[in-house]
C-alpha cells in the first residue's frame, strides 16, 4: 500500500528543497494510485498487462484468432498470403469497445512466416495497416515498406538460462554497461545479426569485464539510420538483425555468460510512418496519441503518446511485460524521459529551479505511466534494472514510489559527457577547475543511484566527435601507430584514460560505455544514407585494430579492462559516494577516498608532482599502501613511471598522518592498503623524496548538492 502523504514526506526528508512542492508530489502519487486502481483494481499490474496475449494473431485449439483495437474504424478486414491478398474476403467483426475480431477455423488456416496485413475502413475509405501487436515484420523488397509476418514456429525456443534469469543478484552488484547496436557490431561493411553478436561480440564484452549489455534498436523500425528511435512495431524485434528466435538465442547466451541484458525501450514517442506503425492506425489522429499539435514532437517530428488514456497504458505496460516474459530481458533503459515529463518536452529549458519540475508544464500522466512501468518491471522480476534517460534532473527519479519517486533504479548522469565536451572544446586543460570537476562528477540527487559515463552513442554520431577524436583531432589518423609521438597525440592518449578513470570511480552506482569507445575507435557513426552513397563504412566496429601489435588501440583496451576489474574487485560502484581528501586548484590535483581505496589524479597537462602528500586521517601509523591501478603503466601506453612494487608507509608528519607519492602530469592512480602491516621503515618512492618539502595544506571541501 502506497500512502501519498507519507511518500511526499519521505522525499522531503531526503531533499529539503522539495518542501514547497510536497503537495504536488502527494498529488502525483495519488494520481498513480487512482490510475493503478482503474487499471487492475486490487490485483497485480502483471495480471492486467496481458494485451499481447489477447490482441494480435494467436493459434487456438481449433484454428486461429486475430483481434485488434480500432475504436475509430467503421469496418476491418484481414488479408495476406493465406487468402492470396484478397483485401475484402475476410471481414472482421466488432465485438465491442472498439475491438475487432476474426476467427479462422483449421490449424492450417494460417501458417508460420506467412505475411499479413490489416485493412481498415473509415468514412468510405479503406487503407492498409500492420497489426499493432504483430511479433515480426519484414520489409517488402519492392516498396521497402514493412509488412506483418506470422511468427508461430512449431518448435518453441528452448531456454537454458534458468540459473540466471530472474534470480537474485549477488550482493554488491552494480551494472558495468556495454551499450551496443547489433547491426554495427561487426567489422564487415553491412548489417550484423543477432547470432553474429551472440557468437562473437558477447565474448568480447564478457572478457572486457562488463557485466551488463544494453541493446539499442531492437524494436522494429523501418529507417535503419534512426538508431532504432523511431519505432513502428513495438512487439516485433527488428527484422534487420534476424528472427525473434535469433534474439532469444542472443539473450540466452548472454545469460549463460553471466551478462545482464537491458533493452533500450522507446516509449517516449513513435514513428509517424502511416501504414507501418500506430500513426492513424484506425484512421483517427487520437487512437494512441494526443490530438493536434500536442500529439507531435516539434523537434523529432514524431507522435507523442496520450499517457492518460487507459488503452494506451495497457498497450505500453503490456509491451514491458512482453519483453521480459517472452525474451527474458533483465530490465530497461527508458529513452527520452525528459520529453515525456514536460509538455514542452524540455526543449530550451535549463532546469535551474525546482519550480520548473512542478508546474503546469509537468505531464503528470507521463509521470504516472513511468511509475506504473517501473512497478511492473520489478514485480515481474525483482532483480530488474531500470534506468532513466533524463537531462532535466527531476528530483526523485531514481527513488522508490513509496519515497515519492518514479521508481527507477538509476538515472543517467547526462551532464557528465556534456561536461567533457565543453572542457575539451573550450577550456585549456591547465585551467580545468578541480572543484567544479569534483562537484559535477561526484554530485547527484540525495539517495539516488546514477550511471556515470564519459560518452555514449550520442557523442559518436556523425556531426559530433568521440572523446578520442576531440583530444587528438587530425593526429588521430596517423597518431595511433605506436612509433608516432607528438605532444597532442600523447596528451590525447593520457586524457582518454584519466577521464574514464575519474568518471567511473566517481560514478554513483554504475558505469556505461558505448562499444568501441573504450579503445578509442577511430571513426564516427554514420549509417548508410543518400548523402554517403548508402555506405556502411562508418556503421561498423573495427575490432581488428585492437589486435594490431603496432597500434595504440590495444593500450586503451588494456586500460579499460583493468579499470573494469578494479571496479569489480573493490566493489567501487556499490560503495558509498567518494569523499574528498584534498583538492588543489593551483596544481590541478585531486585526492579522494572510496571503497577503502585512495585515489590521486593529476589533471595538469604538463606539470608532474614529485611530492604529493596523501593524508590518511585516522589510519594507523605503519600501515602500507601499494598502487593497484595506474594510468601510467606501460601496458596502457604510459611511461611506466609508477612502480607497482613500491610500498608507501603511513607515518606521522607535521601535516598529519600520511605519505608522499610522485604522480606524472595527466595521470591517475589508485592506492590500496596492503593486507599485512609491514615493519616500520622509511617510505620509498620511484622519485627521490624530500620529506621536508613544502606540503600543501589540507583543504576542507564543502560538498554541494547538485541541482
Amino acid at each position: 500500500m502506497i500512502y501519498p502523504e507519507l511518500a511526499a514526506a519521505n522525499l522531503t526528508k531526503l531533499d529539503a528543497q522539495m518542501k514547497p512542492y510536497e503537495h504536488e508530489v502527494c498529488m502525483h502519487v495519488q494520481r498513480y494510485c487512482d490510475k493503478r486502481t482503474a487499471l487492475c483494481g486490487k490485483g497485480s499490474l502483471s495480471d492486467c498487462a496481458n494485451g499481447y496475449m489477447y490482441f494480435g494473431i494467436h493459434r487456438t485449439e481449433t484454428g486461429w484468432v486475430y483481434r485488434e483495437w480500432l475504436p475509430g474504424a467503421d469496418a476491418a478486414w484481414f488479408c495476406g498470403d493465406f487468402n492470396s491478398w484478397n483485401p475484402y474476403s475476410h471481414p472482421m467483426k466488432c465485438i465491442g469497445d472498439g475491438v475487432w475480431e476474426i476467427v479462422l477455423d483449421g490449424r492450417d488456416a494460417l501458417r508460420h512466416m506467412q505475411c499479413v496485413k490489416l485493412i481498415v475502413g473509415r468514412r468510405g475509405s479503406a487503407f492498409e495497416r500492420v497489426p499493432a501487436y504483430i511479433r515480426r515484420t519484414v520489409q517488402d523488397p519492392t516498396t521497402y515498406r514493412l509488412c506483418g509476418q506470422i511468427w508461430e514456429p512449431e518448435t518453441p525456443f528452448v531456454w537454458t538460462d534458468e540459473a540466471f534469469f530472474g534470480q537474485k543478484r549477488a550482493a554488491g552488484f552494480s551494472p558495468r554497461i556495454y551499450e551496443a547496436h547489433i547491426g554495427m557490431a561487426q567489422e564487415r561493411e553491412g548489417v550484423g545479426t543477432y547470432r553474429e553478436f551472440a557468437d562473437s561480440t558477447l565474448d568480447w564484452i564478457a572478457a572486457s569485464g562488463y557485466n551488463t549489455v544494453q541493446l539499442m534498436a531492437v524494436a522494429a523500425h523501418p529507417y535503419y539510420a534512426s538508431f532504432g528511435y523511431q519505432v513502428t512495431n513495438f512487439f516485433a524485434p527488428s527484422h534487420y538483425f534476424g528472427t525473434p528466435d535469433d534474439l532469444k538465442y542472443l539473450i540466452n547466451r548472454a545469460h549463460n555468460l553471466g551478462l545482464t541484458v537491458l533493452l533500450d525501450v522507446v516509449h517516449s514517442h513513435a514513428s509517424p510512418n502511416e501504414g507501418e506503425g500506430l500513426h492513424l492506425q484506425d484512421g483517427t489522429d487520437t487512437q494512441y496519441f494526443h490530438a493536434g499539435a500536442r500529439g507531435w514532437h516539434p523537434a523529432w517530428e514524431t507522435r507523442c503518446f496520450d499517457y492518460g488514456r487507459g488503452e494506451v497504458l495497457h498497450f505500453l505496460l503490456s509491451n514491458i511485460k512482453y519483453w521480459i516474459e517472452e525474451f527474458h530481458f533483465d530490465g530497461f533503459r527508458f529513452d527520452g524521459v525528459t520529453s515525456m515529463l514536460y509538455e514542452d518536452h524540455g526543449l530550451g529549458t535549463a532546469f535551474t529551479d525546482y519550480r520548473q519540475y512542478f508546474s503546469l508544464n509537468t505531464n503528470v500522466d507521463a509521470r504516472v505511466y513511468l511509475m506504473l512501468a517501473n512497478e511492473l518491471a520489478h514485480e515481474l522480476n525483482p532483480s530488474a534494472i531500470t534506468i532513466s534517460e533524463d537531462m532535466s534532473g527531476m528530483p526523485g527519479m531514481a527513488l522508490p514510489i513509496s519515497s515519492g519517486g518514479l521508481g527507477f533504479d538509476y538515472r543517467l548522469s547526462m551532464g557528465v559527457p556534456d561536461l567533457w565536451i565543453k572542457l575539451i572544446k573550450e577550456i585549456p586543460m591547465e585551467n580545468w577547475n578541480v572543484f567544479m570537476l569534483w562537484h559535477e562528477l561526484s554530485g547527484g540527487r540525495p539517495g539516488e543511484g546514477a550511471i556515470g559515463y564519459a560518452e555514449s552513442h550520442d557523442q559518436a554520431l556523425v556531426g559530433d566527435k568521440t572523446i578520442m577524436f576531440r583530444l587528438a583531432d587530425a593526429d588521430m589518423y596517423e597518431g595511433m601507430n605506436r612509433a608516432y609521438h607528438s605532444p597532442r597525440m600523447d596528451t590525447a592518449i593520457d586524457y582518454h584514460k584519466v577521464i574514464r578513470f575519474a568518471t567511473a570511480i566517481l560514478a554513483r552506482g554504475g558505469y556505461l560505455n558505448f562499444m568501441g569507445n573504450e579503445f578509442g575507435h577511430p571513426e564516427w557513426i554514420d549509417f548508410p544514407r543518400e548523402g554517403n552513397g548508402w555506405s556502411y563504412k562508418h556503421a561498423r566496429r573495427q575490432w581488428s585494430l585492437v589486435r594490431d601489435p603496432f597500434s595504440k588501440f590495444e593500450w586503451l583496451s588494456n586500460f579499460d579492462r583493468a579499470l573494469m576489474a578494479h571496479l569489480e574487485g573493490f566493489g567501487v560502484l556499490s560503495s558509498p559516494a567518494a569523499q574528498a581528501v584534498w583538492l588543489d586548484e593551483q596544481k590541478n590535483l585531486m585526492i579522494f577516498t572510496r571503497a577503502e581505496q585512495t585515489y590521486v589524479i593529476n589533471w595538469h597537462p604538463t606539470c608532474s608532482q614529485e611530492h604529493i602528500f596523501v593524508y590518511c586521517g585516522e589510519d594507523e601509523e605503519g600501515n602500507a599502501y601499494r598502487v593497484s591501478l595506474s594510468t601510467d603503466d606501460a601496458s596502457f601506453g604510459g611511461q611506466g613511471r609508477i612502480d607497482r612494487e613500491t610500498e608507501y608507509t603511513v607515518r606521522q608528519t607535521p601535516h598529519g598522518k600520511g605519505f608522499f607519492v610522485y604522480l606524472p602530469c595527466r595521470s591517475a592512480l589508485a592506492l590500496t592498503r596492503s593486507p599485512q602491516k609491514p615493519a616500520k621503515r622509511r617510505t620509498r618512492s620511484t622519485k627521490k623524496s624530500d620529506d621536508t618539502a613544502e606540503t600543501p595544506k589540507r583543504k576542507t571541501v564543502r560538498r554541494t548538492k547538485k541541482d
